[in-house]
C-alpha cells in the first residue's frame, strides 16, 4: 500500500483543517496492513531543498523556478518538513505491528544520521531509496558505511518507469566505486560505494523477499 506525500501536506478534511500524517483517523488503516501483512510505501515530506525559499541560495532553484514551481512547500500554508517527518514518525511509532517503508531513503538521505536513528529505533522501519542517487552520491563513504550497516532494511527503488539507462546508473552507483560520473536522471554528478556481493543481494532481492507478501 501507498501512502503519497499529499497526505500532511495538502490534504484537508471537510473542516477545513489540513490532515496530519498521524491523524488519528487514519489508525485502523494501518492496523489492517499490519495484520494482513502488507507493508505501507509511506512518501512523507520531500527532499530538503522543496522547503526553503526558493533564491540564490536554494540548491533546486532553477527546477523549483522554473520547472516544476509546484514542487515548492515553502510558505505558511505548509509545515515544515521535520514536522510531517515528525507526524510520519509517530505513526511508525504507534503501530509496530506494520512494517512502513519509507519512501525515497525516508525522504531525509541528506541526513543519514536521523534515518540511521529510526532504523535504530524501529524494527518495522525499512527505507527504499528511489530518485535519491544525488544525496547518496554525494557522500560516498557515509553512504556505504549506511548501506552495509542497514543492509537488511534497504529496498532497491528507481521510481517512475526504468529504463536500460536508469538501471545502469544505479548499478554503477551501488557496485562500482567510480568516482564523479554522471548520476542522471536524478541530478549531477556523484560518486559510487561499491557495496559486497551479500548485501547487492538482499538490496536487490531478499529484503523485498522478505516482507513483502507473495499472493
Amino acid at each position: 500500500m501507498k501512502v503519497f506525500k499529499e497526505l500532511g501536506l495538502r490534504v484537508r478534511d471537510k473542516s477545513g483543517r489540513l490532515v496530519p500524517v498521524d491523524d488519528p483517523r487514519f489508525d485502523p488503516v494501518w492496523e489492517k496492513a499490519g495484520e494482513l501483512g502488507v507493508p505501507v510505501l509511506i512518501h512523507s515530506s520531500d527532499p530538503s531543498a522543496f522547503f526553503l525559499p526558493v533564491d540564490r541560495f536554494n540548491p533546486r532553484y532553477v527546477t523549483l523556478r522554473y520547472t516544476r514551481p509546484d514542487w515548492s512547500f515553502y510558505g505558511p500554508e505548509y509545515p515544515s518538513k521535520m514536522e510531517i517527518l515528525r507526524q510520519r514518525d509517530n505513526v511508525i511509532k504507534k503501530h509496530p505491528r506494520t512494517i512502513f517503508i519509507g519512501a525515497h531513503h525516508g525522504n531525509y538521505p541528506e541526513n543519514l544520521g536521523y534515518i540511521s536513528s529510526l532504523l535504530d529505533k524501529y524494527d518495522n522501519f525499512y527505507v527504499e531509496f528511489s530518485a535519491r542517487l544525488t544525496p547518496l552520491g554525494l557522500q560516498p563513504y557515509t553512504a556505504r558505511r549506511h548501506f552495509i550497516k542497514y543492509q537488511d532494511r534497504i529496498l532497491f527503488g528507481t521510481d517512475g518507469c526504468p529504463d536500460v539507462s536508469r538501471y545502469r546508473t544505479y548499478f554503477r552507483f551501488l557496485e562500482t566505486d567510480d568516482e564523479y560520473f554522471d548520476g542522471r536522471p536524478w541530478g549531477e554528478r556523484i560518486y559510487g560505494i561499491n557495496l559486497p556481493d551479500d548485501v547487492l543481494k538482499k538490496i536487490y532481492k531478499r529484503n523485498a523477499e522478505k516482507i513483502i507478501p507473495k499472493n
